[in-house]
């Protein structure tokens, strides 16, 4: 009887005892973000704010499989070498095997070399240059949201579309100007839409880059007006974005559309309220806010995810009720390594080290509508030039109007026809 006591004493001491190991299990997670300096105001802050509500919803489901999320926030300043910095000191100090996050590619690019060299892993925010993974046989960096690469056939197929229909000429007669600031960003998103658009046939009039630091862009509006394009093809950062807009005014620069892709472009509220109407009728190209979605289209439990996270954002920000589309590219990119690959490493390869997240990583297969932002995800495997990219990641197009976004492309999920070219009466009108 004594010893059977004994038994049942240590059977149940064992059990507890497990209990708490389980319940101590961490996942340290590095966040790396830039809440300061002109990447946060360009959609960096919304990117971090995302990713922390879904650590945050994470946790207070009680954690993955056992494990809590504890994450390390970082702050990259808009600045390369802090990101770096930044994330030596989370892998090296802190000894997180995962870096979650990064707004601007120049700070993806060479960090995914370093956290390749040290074998641990790199979920990429919302950096969206191509050159972050192209023919670069990265093992340990994987993307979510969508690549460069794929601006110009979003904005070239669109000004296609509507070429002969809304501006009465054939695409071969369109004049397309493009002006980008020279980082990685713009560079490679500016080979793509040049590519794509001569693609069509399109007359590309002038091609010009300068530093997204610049304090004067007088010079380059000066050349658009000379060129005389029909439409302009934009990819900037931040301050530039507000600087080459508030130029045009001045010097009465004319378009029939001015279409932006991502950065300062994306932050509808802090547009408006800097320009007013003059930001109606311009278009944006990047992934969208999940709000504006048709959530009716939606797997079951995710239009419940963007109220939530909608809610905690205005909470938060307290902004008019204008939600930034970073905030749904920094959940989402989040969402699915916590809801989808985490789990998978544990239960298939045993554990949340860099190689078991890895390979559950590579299983990763969610149908198109499987995330919040509408798309699916599935990587590229190795062996291919983009090996780690979200192969069904896919490329809207707002327009902005009244205050408001539309999704006017592509065609299969837009909410609202375009309006080309801008109307009479308005800022930029020809």
């Amino acid at each position: 009887m004594f010893k059977s006591l004994l038994a049942a004493i240590a059977c149940a001491f064992a059990m507890l005892s497990g209990n708490a190991m389980a319940q101590g299990k961490e996942l340290k997670i590095g966040v790396i973000y830039d809440l300061t300096g002109p990447f946060a105001d360009s959609g960096s802050y919304g990117a971090y704010l995302g990713a922390k509500y879904a650590i945050d919803i994470i946790n207070e489901r009680g954690g993955v499989e056992g494990y809590k999320i504890k994450p390390i926030y970082a702050d990259a300043q808009s600045k390369v070498e802090v990101a770096i910095n930044e994330a030596e000191r989370l892998l090296n100090q802190e000894k997180v095997d995962v870096i979650l996050g990064l707004y601007s590619s120049s700070q993806c690019i060479p960090l995914s070399q370093k956290v390749e060299q040290a074998k641990k892993l790199l979920w990429a925010g919302t950096c969206t240059s191509a050159a972050v993974f192209k023919d670069r046989g990265l093992k340990y960096t994987f993307r979510v949201m969508t690549d460069s690469d794929q601006f110009g056939p979003a904005s070239c197929g669109l000004l296609n579309s509507v070429s002969k229909s809304k501006l009465g000429k054939d695409p071969k007669d369109l004049k397309v100007a493009l002006i980008y600031e020279d980082g990685p960003y713009g560079v490679g998103s500016t080979a793509g839409l040049e590519s794509a658009c001569k693609g069509y046939g399109m007359q590309v009039v002038l091609k010009e880059g300068y530093s997204a630091s610049t304090p004067d862009l007088s010079s380059l509006v000066t050349k658009l007006k000379r060129a005389n394009a029909d439409v302009i093809l934009h990819t900037g950062q931040s301050q530039d974005v507000f600087l080459f807009l508030r130029q045009a005014k001045s010097q009465n620069l004319k378009w029939s559309a001015l279409i932006g892709h991502g950065g300062a472009y994306g932050q509808i509220d802090k547009l408006y309220a800097t320009f007013k109407d003059d930001v109606d009728y311009i278009f944006d190209t990047e992934p969208v806010g999940a709000q504006i979605l048709d959530q009716s289209k939606m797997a079951p439990g995710l239009p419940d995810l963007v109220k939530e996270i909608t809610k905690r954002y205005k909470a938060d920000v307290k902004n008019n009720n204008v939600v930034s589309p970073t905030l749904s590219m920094g959940f989402n990119s989040a969402w699915v390594f916590f809801n989808d690959v985490v789990p998978r490493a544990i239960k298939k390869y045993g554990g949340v080290d860099p190689e078991a997240l890895r390979k559950a990583a590579l299983d990763t297969d969610i149908p198109d509508g499987g995330t919040i932002q509408g798309t699916g995800v599935k990587f590229y495997p190795a062996g291919h030039r983009m090996e780690g990219q979200n192969e069904r990641a896919t490329m809207p197009i707002v327009q902005y109007e009244k205050g408001e976004s539309q999704l006017v492309w592509p065609v299969s999920i837009r909410t609202k026809e375009p309006v080309v070219p801008v109307p009479k009466g308005t800022a930029y009108a020809p």
